[in-house]
């Protein structure tokens, strides 16, 4: 059995474009925890948080994770948040080595300011917001098992040190 790699960390971290490049690299299915929870509420995150609030969209991720992590040998990417419930973090530790991808909130910022599918960050200060999220969150980013510095780093660069990371891991 081939434990899942799944991908931790704050939002423009890399998660989904890292992941979806180790899924290639490693021949592993990519699964995208937001990405199944639309495909199954049939409505965008964004429509979730407004209609339903943050609370309503932790636990469908709960829910999610734990269907995920049934499965094995997969890249599996989270929402930043998923790691806010402690019970989130036992689901994908069973079953997988975490990989939290980290950056400074500027360059978290710069990567991400034009998108506008991100409900936390949809305010008048959204750096100030990621900063806040980063505070609240590093706590439990930090129980991963591999810390990765994204920064000034391209996909596939951290996607390799992944590959890495796991390789020295199995000596």
């Amino acid at each position: 059995m081939a434990k899942n790699i799944v991908l931790i960390g704050l939002m423009g971290s890399g998660k989904t474009t890292v992941g979806k490049l180790l899924a290639k690299k490693l021949n592993k299915t990519f699964i995208d925890t937001d990405e199944c929870i639309e495909n199954e509420e049939k409505i965008s995150i964004n429509e979730i948080f407004s209609r339903f609030g943050e609370s309503c969209f932790r636990n469908l991720e709960t829910d999610i994770i734990k269907k995920v992590c049934l499965a094995d040998n997969q890249i599996v990417s989270t929402g930043g948040g998923i790691v806010e419930k402690p019970k989130n973090l036992e689901i994908l530790k069973k079953n997988g080595i975490i990989f939290y991808l980290y950056a400074s909130v500027e360059e978290l910022y710069q990567r991400i300011k034009n998108e506008k599918n991100r409900p936390l960050l949809n305010n008048d200060a959204p750096k100030w917001a990621l900063e806040k999220l980063l505070n609240k969150r590093e706590i439990f980013y930090e129980l991963c098992d591999v810390k990765i510095d994204t920064t000034g780093k391209n996909a596939d660069q951290i996607a390799d040190e992944i590959i890495n990371k796991l390789e020295n891991s199995h000596n």
